[in-house]
């Protein structure tokens, strides 16, 4: 047990030293600057080219989500999750090594070309991001701690990362293994994490910019936007890609019915759901019976677009 304290106890000290020295320097390697920078060019194109242009450019919530960036991007680990995960590692690995297993790897991709590694980590990575965000659908219990990132009513970039602390931990529970298993260094996952950021600020984001015969590859906020529609075709919603769109169009989840600039967002009752961030994040733990997920559209207006005519869209 000393050893799990003491890993727990340099948790805190060690994520604290490289919060500090990313605030106090700027790099090209430093995350802290890549989110404010991206953050700050989505903003500028939104108030430049946007999309909505009745939406204030201070929307809704923008300073709620604003502060859910940095929440969930470094105080969150400042203030346990990075202790607990590191214990969870090492205690994981102590369990296999009772089988005699040293590691999980079980593809020797080191020996690719750096281009190769950080496509399969990012489709692989995106990929399982497109089950689980599944399954935030489709769990009552797990919609619960999703309904945080739905309560946006008006649609910015910085709406990408609001969401509950709870999903943090669903997503990277269930990522641990697979990417285990093909064995990456933290370079390479920044790569990946930066250009990913990226993607979910663009789909969030208050912009119309075509992508042609791309957007069957990428998501964008014309697809996105209908994923944050308060009417759709079934409880369990649409458009789950987070990164990729591709994932959508392969396994029938797609869902473009007509442009979805002014569509009303959230789901039933949303305009009752707490506004400020501690309460948010009580609130699925208070939450008793499953509230349904979003208003469906009546069968006469289940109307999906032929791909063919999805041009006319973007």
């Amino acid at each position: 047990m000393e050893k799990y304290w003491n890993i727990f106890t340099s948790s805190f000290s060690d994520y604290g030293n490289y919060l500090w020295r990313e605030i106090l320097n700027p790099s090209w390697g430093n995350y802290f600057y890549w989110l404010l920078g991206l953050s700050l060019f989505f903003w500028l194109l939104e108030v430049v080219v946007p999309w909505r242009k009745g939406q204030p450019v201070i929307r809704q919530d923008f300073w709620l989500d604003g502060f859910y960036m940095f929440f969930n991007f470094f105080l969150f680990s400042l203030v346990g999750f990075n202790a607990i995960s590191n214990i969870g590692v090492e205690a994981f690995n102590d369990f296999l090594a009772l089988f005699g297993i040293q590691n999980l790897v079980a593809f020797e991709i080191q020996s690719w070309p750096l281009w190769a590694q950080l496509l399969t980590l990012f489709v692989l990575r995106d990929f399982i991001q497109w089950n689980v965000h599944r399954l935030l659908h489709r769990s009552d219990y797990l919609w619960r701690f999703h309904k945080v990132h739905h309560s946006v009513q008006q649609m910015g970039f910085a709406a990408h990362l609001r969401f509950h602390w709870g999903e943090t931990i669903v997503y990277r529970t269930i990522e641990y293994i697979p990417l285990a298993m093909i064995g990456f260094g933290i370079q390479d996952f920044f790569l990946v994490h930066i250009f990913a950021t990226a993607i979910g600020h663009f789909n969030h984001s208050n912009l119309h910019i075509p992508l042609g015969p791309l957007r069957y590859l990428f998501n964008n906020p014309q697809m996105h936007i209908w994923h944050h529609a308060k009417r759709l075709p079934n409880r369990y919603g649409a458009n789950y890609g987070i990164s990729l769109s591709v994932w959508d169009y392969l396994f029938g989840t797609a869902y473009m019915p007509k442009d979805g600039r002014d569509i009303e967002l959230g789901f039933d009752e949303v305009e009752v759901y707490p506004k400020s961030f501690l309460e948010q994040q009580f609130q699925p733990f208070k939450e008793r019976t499953a509230i349904p997920l979003q208003e469906v559209v009546p069968a006469k207006e289940k109307q999906f677009i032929p791909a063919e005519e999805v041009d006319q869209l973007n």
